[in-house]
């Protein structure tokens, strides 16, 4: 009986690691996003490689990210800031990303797919396709 309760206990505890090791990683800097790919496990399509490459220079041209206490997230494109919630889930490999007030009608669930001390890249959906957001700590 002991190890049926330990073993979900540990669990727990490993996974509250991993989102507080991402949680700091991400904390308190600005990502300015730098690049756009397309996922390596995507089959190839031209629309969404052209779209991409559109993204990165048009869009995604002067986008930043930062990550602050409490849950407040602050995206600011082409100058102009929105601010929302982020709650770090799976093991601090899925970012949700919702409204200022919480409400997750607009959820955006955001997959971190490298994160150091000085670069953060992460999955979107955008339309029809996944994108790579390549982004640096400023």
């Amino acid at each position: 009986m002991r190890y049926f309760l330990t073993i979900p206990v540990l669990a727990l505890l490993l996974a509250a690691c991993g989102s507080s090791k991402t949680n700091a990683l991400l904390q308190h800097k600005k990502w300015k996003v730098y690049d756009v790919t397309v996922p390596a496990s995507d089959p190839y399509n031209n629309v969404q490689v052209t779209q991409a490459k559109d993204l990165k220079s048009g869009y995604y041209a002067d986008a930043y990210y930062q990550f602050l206490d409490n849950g407040l997230f602050i995206a600011t494109i082409a100058g102009q800031p929105d601010s929302g919630r982020y709650k770090l889930l799976s093991n601090g490999r899925i970012i949700s990303i919702t409204s200022a007030n919480g409400s997750r009608s607009a959820e955006h669930l955001v997959e971190v797919t490298a994160l150091t001390e000085n670069e953060f890249n992460m999955k979107v959906k955008s339309g029809d396709y996944h994108f790579i957001l390549h982004t640096r700590k400023q």
